[in-house]
């Protein structure tokens, strides 16, 4: 999570300055956990508090912030369609590499984001077996309970998984579920060291999932394939992981391209 009060990304040529840095202080809210005080935020971006007081309020006239009674600032509902509508073209974007990640494997292909502390499903391609899995677009899930998760979180310093981890507690879906924040931070390490996490009947019994993450993503984004715990067998998942990492790395160029076109 940024902490320095240098700026994000370097300012564009002809660039407006107040713009830029509006959309600077929104996005040191939503990595604070979506609610901070004008001092936080002097401190995290190195802005004078008056010209972040003077932002925040015309943030506020619009929607995109709201004052909470307590006079620290929330990330406002406006913000809610915009995400909505940009996930749902994330979730576009990502589906042709979804398909051939189905194409190659023969296993279901999810890519899933982290938002807030929830995990949402926005784009899936089936597979073509008989038997296979299913998660409608849209679902949420808790990040424990899944290798998107794991994914996901993974790419987080321990102190904040561990913020999450307490806020949405840690119920076991099934028995193999790991419900401590320790075991959790300590399969984080391993998914570290590998490059990709295993939900191993952890969501779903007779079930297995392989996910990485999309490197660079403009939001934490990640890919998996699930099917039957009989067919995503060890052997196949040393077959499948380069895949899931070439592919990853192949969509977030294309998002990145996206971005700057």
């Amino acid at each position: 999570m940024p902490s320095s009060a240098e700026p994000r990304t370097p300012a564009a040529t002809g660039g407006v300055q107040s713009l830029e840095r509006a959309f600077d202080l929104l996005e040191r809210m939503a990595d604070a956990g979506g609610e901070v005080g004008l001092s936080e935020l002097a401190t995290s971006s190195g802005l004078p508090l008056p010209t972040i007081h003077r932002l925040m309020r015309t943030l506020v006239a619009s929607g995109y912030v709201r004052q909470q009674p307590n006079r620290r600032y929330a990330l406002g509902p406006r913000l809610i369609r915009l995400g909505e509508s940009s996930a749902r073209l994330l979730g576009h974007w990502a589906r042709p590499y979804l398909a051939r990640l189905v194409e190659e494997t023969g296993e279901t292909a999810n890519m899933a984001l982290l938002d807030g502390d929830e995990v949402v499903y926005v784009a899936q391609v089936p597979s073509r077996h008989s038997v296979r899995m299913f998660t409608e677009v849209g679902r949420r899930v808790l990040p424990h309970t899944t290798g998107v998760g794991k994914a996901l979180l993974a790419q987080a310093p321990d102190e904040e998984v561990r913020a999450i981890l307490a806020r949405t507690g840690m119920p076991a879906a099934t028995e193999k579920t790991i419900t401590t924040p320790d075991a959790f931070v300590d399969a984080l390490v391993r998914v570290r060291d590998v490059g990709y996490a295993v939900d191993d009947n952890e969501q779903e019994i007779g079930v297995r999932c392989l996910a990485v993450p999309v490197p660079d993503s403009p939001t934490a984004a990640a890919i998996s394939i699930s099917g039957p715990a009989g067919r995503v067998t060890e052997e196949a998942t040393e077959r499948i992981v380069p895949l899931l990492k070439e592919i990853a790395t192949e969509l977030s160029a294309a998002l990145a391209t996206t971005a700057s076109a």
